[in-house]
């Protein structure tokens, strides 16, 4: 199993998660406001407690999504296409003020961290344990955090 590339743990991801409502956090070649970003993440982890919406064939998962989620946990990170949205999720809204979606993700990784039932399929990867379900989510924050740009704090 490889070394997380960036969030190690759920409380180190709630924190860079809380840092995005102090500065002014941009989004490197945005697909989706940072605002949608995280509604995204938020849905990721929301799902793998609900269900997702839709799931990718069983052979799909037993085969690609299974060696994907292998080679990921491997390397500690994740690579996907990140304009990609959770297929047959809702629609990621544009309204939202950026506290309420930080607010939001953080609420699914608190719930997330204090879930003890079971955890649904993942749509590509197929069945998950807690520990492979922490790695992916923290993988995903990962991989979509590359897109955040948060300039330093401006000095006089």
């Amino acid at each position: 199993m490889g070394k997380l590339e960036s969030f190690a743990t759920i409380k180190e991801a709630k924190q860079r998660v809380l840092d995005l409502g102090f500065g002014e956090p941009k989004l490197q070649h945005p697909s989706w406001t940072l605002s949608q970003l995280l509604q995204h993440l938020a849905q990721s982890i929301e799902f793998s407690m609900q269900g997702y919406p839709e799931m990718k064939g069983a052979v799909f998962r037993a085969v690609v999504g299974n060696t994907a989620f292998a080679v990921f946990n491997l390397r500690g990170a994740m690579s996907h296409n990140l304009a990609d949205p959770i297929p047959g999720a809702p629609l990621l809204d544009k309204a939202p003020l950026l506290k309420d979606s930080i607010a939001r993700l953080l609420d699914a990784l608190n719930t997330f961290e204090r879930w003890t039932g079971p955890l649904k399929p993942h749509f590509a990867y197929g069945e998950l344990d807690k520990a492979q379900y922490t790695r992916a989510h923290l993988m995903h924050l990962a991989d979509h955090w590359q897109q955040i740009h948060i300039p330093p704090a401006k000095t006089t």
